[in-house]
Parts: C-alpha cells; sequence; structure tokens
C-alpha cells in the first residue's frame, strides 16, 4: 500500500484529502505543519508522496520542502492559494514535483498522486556520462558539473537534462518531452514544461546556450 503524507495546517483539508487518499487505496498520515512533517519524515522516510501546503505557522512548505529533500528525494506536490509564475519556480527550485492551485479538485489531485507516484525513474543509460568542454552529466551518479564544480538542481531539472542529453540533436516536441519526463498520463499544466526549461537554463549558466528553443515544435540540446 503506499503511503501519502498529507502537510496543511487547515484539518478539514487534511480529512478531505485523508478521504479520497483511503478511498482510492492509500495509508495516508498527517502533519499539521512543516516541522511536524520533518520530523514525521525522520521518524517514518519511506511516504511515497507528500502533499505540501505553502502558508503554515513554525516553517512554510518551501522551507520544509527543501529540508524533507535532504533526508530522502520524496515527490512532493505542493498545495498553494497563489498561481504565479513566481511561486511556481520558487517552488520547483525547492524541489517541488507538481503544484497545485487552491481551491482544487480533489479527484484531479488523485490524477495528480497516481502519476507522480508511478512514474518510472529507469535511469539505465547506453553512456553512463556526457562531457561538452566543461560540461559534464553523470547519469548513474545523477549529478551535473560545470569545470567541476557540481550544480544543484531540482528532480525533475535532473530528469529533464538527463532525457534532453539522452536525445541530444533532436529536435523533441513539447508534448514529448511532457510526456517522457512527467509521464504518459500527466493531468497539469503545460507551463511546467517551460518554468523548468527557464530553470534549467539559469542553472546551465554559459551552457545554456546547448538548450536551443524550436518555435511552435519544442527544444533541441545541440552538442
Amino acid at each position: 500500500m503506499k503511503k501519502i503524507l498529507v502537510v496543511d495546517d487547515e484539518e478539514k483539508i487534511r480529512s478531505i484529502i485523508r478521504k479520497y487518499g483511503e478511498f482510492e487505496g492509500y495509508e495516508v498520515a498527517e502533519a499539521c505543519d512543516g516541522m511536524d512533517a520533518i520530523e514525521k519524515v525522520k521518524a517514518n522516510s519511506d511516504y511515497d508522496v507528500i502533499i505540501m501546503d505553502v502558508m503554515m505557522p513554525e516553517l512554510d512548505g518551501f522551507s520544509a520542502c527543501s529540508e524533507i529533500k535532504k533526508i530522502k528525494d520524496i515527490p512532493v506536490i505542493m498545495l498553494s492559494a497563489r498561481g504565479e509564475e513566481y511561486d511556481r519556480i520558487h517552488g520547483f527550485e525547492a524541489g517541488v514535483d507538481d503544484y497545485v492551485v487552491k481551491p482544487f479538485s480533489p479527484k484531479e489531485l488523485m490524477m495528480r498522486i497516481k502519476v507522480v507516484t508511478s512514474r518510472s525513474r529507469n535511469e539505465s543509460e547506453a553512456v553512463d556520462v556526457f562531457r561538452y568542454e566543461g560540461l559534464e552529466v553523470n547519469f548513474t551518479a545523477r549529478t551535473v558539473s560545470i569545470d567541476g564544480k557540481r550544480i544543484d538542481m531540482s528532480p525533475k531539472e535532473y530528469e529533464l537534462l538527463f532525457y534532453l542529453v539522452r536525445n541530444k540533436n533532436i529536435a523533441l516536441e513539447r508534448e514529448r518531452l511532457i510526456t517522457e519526463v512527467w509521464g504518459y498520463d500527466y493531468y497539469g499544466d503545460d507551463r511546467t514544461l517551460d518554468t523548468h526549461i527557464k530553470l534549467l537554463r539559469n542553472s546551465l549558466g554559459e551552457y545554456r546556450k546547448l538548450l536551443v528553443t524550436l518555435r511552435g515544435v519544442g527544444y533541441r540540446f545541440e552538442a
């Protein structure tokens, strides 16, 4: 049975997610704020996904997410009453896997949970390490370095870059990238791809030039 940790200072929200989650066959645990969530993950890190509210007392969702990712890379779906690009970017930089704007449909949330928990993370590669000048992408170690300095990125940035590098010099349609990186049944806003491309370019620094936009089509990694 897959386990969900619901983190929200509103008992009503936790109760609704618990009701729908248990109906779908998940085991559901609750935390009332960010600090409580961190302690629960320290005590039991085998959660399959965390549903995290942004605005909470003690510790906000973004900060709690960052701390939890240091303990274990558990997928996080963020809940927020704000859906501006800045908030999305801030969330993805903190390691959030998906972003749901309140008020939300519990059924839609269950769909997103299903996608996140069932997403394949097959990291088998034909080539273990890709190098281009000072850029090094190590698929096995799941690391990216520039001039010998390791670059910290969100989990989705890594997955997106790995897929682009594996398919370098190939024009990749937006739909294909979303399907391969987020899952064939991804149920969300395709602006998520644009946001991650922007984050990825920032992380690549001078090598951002390798990530080429194909207007009306998608993207290509040229190397």
